[in-house]
This record gives structure tokens, sequence and C-alpha cells, in this order.
């Protein structure tokens, strides 16, 4: 199990669940360095070798991968060139899929795909089948000498293709420990909790207050002001989960939410 990231705790009503976060995929695509085209010797990101510390001009830096420690070949554009043209130009639909059938954890990066000049019909066609079938296609995609899966999906009428890890960069979880006994009325009182502070998914209602607050004060501090005490972190405090659960769960009767209604496998993202 890789190191832990990030500790701090989930809060719901007034519950807290202190958790630590560790990352769950890895990527296993080849990292490839730039080096001087003379020797092959590294280059930093300053634009000098990081043997002598001599400055090296952009004509003569090239990209290499380490094939042993300190033992590197150079790629060249042609060698990119000689690769199958199937491999570097084409998104080949290996299957198609239910949306719901893919574990999150393994989406990327997403992306819309176009239609090129005089594709309309062909990629709309694509994209009706995908729409009135509510299926995915998992295809392979190269992108910057990677070669991804990806998922390519309907949404608001045009394609959407995501890559994704594949199944050995994505980490198997450390079990919870099931010696820990879970009474009835703290599993129905956690699920009263649940469908009381559930609603429709809005992604415009959600926004980055943490980015707000740095740029707050970084435009503070550009111009002189007298920046906030650091806040100290409290001492936590040891609470009585089903207190907290029964307190929550009363606090959010009056304001219950309309429950989200099952969207279609086209809509989800």
């Amino acid at each position: 199990m890789p190191r832990s990231i990030w500790s701090g705790a989930i809060s719901f009503g007034l519950v807290s669940v202190p958790v630590r976060t560790f990352s769950a995929t890895e990527s296993k695509e080849l990292k490839f360095h730039f080096l001087d085209k003379h020797d092959l010797q590294p280059i930093g990101y300053d634009k000098v070798r990081r043997d002598d510390g001599k400055h090296v001009d952009d004509d003569d830096i090239v990209r290499g991968f380490e094939f042993e420690k300190g033992k590197f070949v150079p790629l060249e554009p042609e060698d990119i060139d000689r690769l199958d043209i199937e491999l570097t130009k084409t998104i080949d639909i290996c299957d198609f899929v239910d949306l719901d059938e893919i574990d999150p954890v393994f989406f990327r990066k997403a992306y819309y795909l176009g239609p090129q000049e005089d594709a309309e019909k062909a990629y709309r066609l694509l994209l009706r089948a995908l729409d009135e079938t509510g299926k995915v296609a998992i295809a392979k995609i190269v992108i910057r000498n990677k070669q991804h899966l990806a998922a390519i999906r309907a949404s608001d009428g045009v394609l959407v293709l995501e890559t994704m890890y594949y199944a050995d960069e994505v980490r198997q979880p450390e079990k919870v420990d099931g010696r820990v006994q879970l009474r009835k009325p703290e599993v129905d009182m956690a699920k009263s909790l649940v469908e009381n502070l559930s609603a429709s998914f809005d992604p415009a209602k959600y926004t980055d207050t943490y980015r707000k607050e740095l740029l707050k004060l970084l435009r503070a501090k550009a111009k002189g002001k007298k920046l906030p005490e650091p806040e100290s972190a409290e001492e936590g405090e040891v609470v009585d989960l089903m207190a907290a659960l029964r307190e929550s769960v009363d606090k959010t009767k009056g304001s219950k939410r309309r429950s989200p209604r099952r969207k279609r496998a086209r809509k989800a993202s």
C-alpha cells in the first residue's frame, strides 16, 4: 500500500468520519528525458546539462528513453512514423458496454470529439446509436506516445472520449477491518441521513471555494494588506456516533431534498 498523501475527515451533517487518502492509480506510461543529442546527457528544465551545468541550445536537445540506469536511447520524429499507422491514427473500438459497469476509478481525462469535414453523417450515426442504446464504446487511442484505454459516450449531442487506466494501473484497496460490528439502529440512522441529504445532481451549484479563498488571500498580499492569522487545528473531539447521527437526522428532516432519479447510463459521467 502506498503512503498516505492526505488525512482529514468526511463530514456530513454532524457526523465526522476520519480518513486517510492513498493514490488509487499509478501511470505506467514510458517517461522520456530531454538529452544533449551529441552524447545523450540529460538536460534539466533550465536547459543545462546535469553533469557539468553547461547550457544546451534548443537545436541540440532531443528526447530519449532511459533503458538502463544512466543509459539512454534517443527518440527521433521519424521513429514515430515507423510505428503502425493504425495504432497512432485510429481510435479502435473493442467493445460496447453499459456505463454503470465501469468503476469511476478507471477514468482519467475527458475530451470532446467533433467530426472532421464531410464526416458529419458518420459522426451523427455513431452518436445516435450510442444515445439510443445507452451503451459506451471501449476503445484504444494513442495520445502523446502512450496508448490509452478509452470510453466513448454520447452526451448532450456530442461524443465524449474519456481516457482510462488499464487494470494493472489501478491499485487494490486496503481492506476495511470487518471485525467492527455495526448495530442496525446505527445503519438505519445513517441511511436516513443520506436520504435526507439526497438531491438531483447539478454540477453548476458546486464551486471551488478553496481557489477563491486562495486568490483573495494572494490579491490581499499583493496589495500589502494585513493577512489573517492562521487558524490553529483544534483537538479531535470524541463524539458519540449514534448521538451525532440522531441529531443530524433531526436537523435535516424539515429540509429533506428531492431524491435523485436514476438517470440513463448515457447521461452519467
